[in-house]
């Protein structure tokens, strides 16, 4: 073998060595990053731990402490004066949020048939515009697909919501 292949042979297995050392090691090299309020007000994002006093609002990437929002609403009270809904009203909106979902439902359902019946499971038959390029055919099938994918998703949305109705 010549010693320019010999050399570059060398270079490959650092190189192979150099993604396996950076693959094994990559979960090592994690830090949650944290969200606080120093005394004065001033929002600060850090992975160290800060100066005393700070309060701590989130950390971590999908913030694993409840924000300061959701945990209050649920253990404040109301304050004095603050409108109250009477049982019956309450109802009576849950009643039209329910109403007015379900016709989503059902025109997202229609559409998710039609968007399906369009897709034709992923081979409907090339317009004459497509028939010579088959780009155009690709580019049509791809938004098909697309088109099919988000209405089940606002489907799967749309059942979710109304499930968490009372």
């Amino acid at each position: 073998m010549s010693r320019l292949r010999i050399g570059y042979l060398a270079v490959e297995c650092a190189r192979v060595i150099a993604w396996c050392a950076l693959l094994v090691f990559s979960p090592l090299v994690r830090a949650d990053i944290c969200k606080y309020v120093d005394r004065d007000g001033n929002m600060h994002y850090t992975n160290v731990p800060p100066e005393k006093g700070w309060k701590k609002l989130s950390c971590g990437v999908g913030g694993n402490s409840p924000s300061p929002a959701r945990s209050s609403d649920r253990s404040a009270p109301s304050p004095a004066g603050f409108p109250r809904v009477d049982a019956s009203t309450q109802k009576g909106r849950d009643d039209l949020r329910r109403q007015v979902l379900s016709e989503e439902l059902s025109t997202e359902e229609k559409l998710l048939v039609e968007a399906r019946t369009a897709y034709g499971d992923g081979a409907p038959p090339p317009l004459p515009s497509e028939q010579s390029s088959a780009e155009k055919y690709a580019e049509r099938i791809a938004k098909l697909r697309q088109a099919v994918a988000l209405h089940e998703r606002n489907v799967e949305a749309l059942k979710k919501e109304l499930s968490g109705i009372k």
